[in-house]
């Protein structure tokens, strides 16, 4: 198996499973409803639904750059304001990140892996190291959403 079919295969079971670690990334979002996804977390920082919108954000950039644009983001960008907040916006949230993520897992199984030597630009790091970031990245945000998920539990039974 060819190294760019490898990192493919590790984005898919960090996003859909099996992961050894833990639970994937839709997983942790199972049972996550609108209203807890808008939920400002404990100390005001980012709510789920922020989160899974930076994560969708990254994975397209990361698309981009995969078919040749070389330009940056801002930072600022891959944390967007959430303004719809019903239901049926973060069903369309949570199916963008999905598709966004599937269709990152395609890019990433067509490369040849002579590309992944390759510089997005001079001050980042390899396209190799950038895609096992996006791994790591699923992974850490995965994460925060999990306790996110469980402060809000332990809160809505009076135990805060």
């Amino acid at each position: 198996m060819s190294e760019t079919k490898r990192i493919a295969k590790q984005l898919e079971k960090t996003f859909s499973g099996p992961a050894w670690h833990g639970p994937a990334v839709e997983q942790v979002l199972h049972g996550v409803t609108a209203e807890l996804a808008a939920r400002p977390s404990p100390a005001g920082i980012h709510s789920i639904w922020q989160i899974v919108e930076h994560m969708t954000f990254w994975e397209a950039a990361v698309r981009r750059w995969i078919a040749g644009d070389r330009t940056r983001p801002p930072d600022e960008a891959s944390w967007p304001a959430v303004n719809d907040t019903s239901e049926a916006a973060w069903q369309a949230t949570r199916r963008q990140l999905a598709d966004t993520n599937q269709a990152l897992i395609a890019d990433v199984a067509q490369l040849d892996d002579v590309r992944l030597s390759e510089r997005i630009l001079d001050d980042m790091p390899s396209l190799y190291a950038i895609l096992h970031g996006v791994v790591q990245h699923n992974l850490y945000h995965a994460g925060q959403i999990a306790l996110l998920k469980k402060i809000a539990a332990h809160s809505s039974r009076g135990n805060a």
